[in-house]
């Protein structure tokens, strides 16, 4: 019998561990015949309105938001464009480029789409 390839990383390399089915490169387990969600879907992230967020949406800033380590301060209505970072660990899942700041990362719960 031969073993599903992890459905999280793709590696080939699984094997049984009781009723499990175990991911050595990953560490990813599920049991055999659970449905998952491919590893290519992207999770949805959305506005502070529900309204979900694509690469290259114009979103704008629904709150004033003050930069760590510096005393500037992105104003309310500041529009950019963004880029999504979906597997942000800490919580910043949006890249984008203030005209004024330069790079920044920000929450998506701090804009709404334009």
């Amino acid at each position: 019998m031969t073993l599903p390839a992890c459905i999280q990383c793709k590696s080939e390399y699984t094997y049984h561990d009781g009723d499990l089915i175990v991911c050595p490169e990953c560490a990813f387990e599920w049991k055999e015949g659970e449905q998952h969600g491919s590893a290519d879907e992207i999770p949805t992230i959305v506005d502070s309105n529900g309204q979900p967020l694509e690469d290259g949406d114009f979103v704008t800033v629904i709150k004033d938001l003050k930069i760590k380590g510096s005393s500037s301060v992105v104003k309310v209505g500041t529009k950019v464009k963004i880029r999504l970072v979906p597997d942000a660990s800490d919580g910043h899942n949006i890249d984008c480029k203030i005209p004024t700041i330069g790079a920044m990362k920000l929450k998506s719960e701090f804009v709404k789409k334009a």
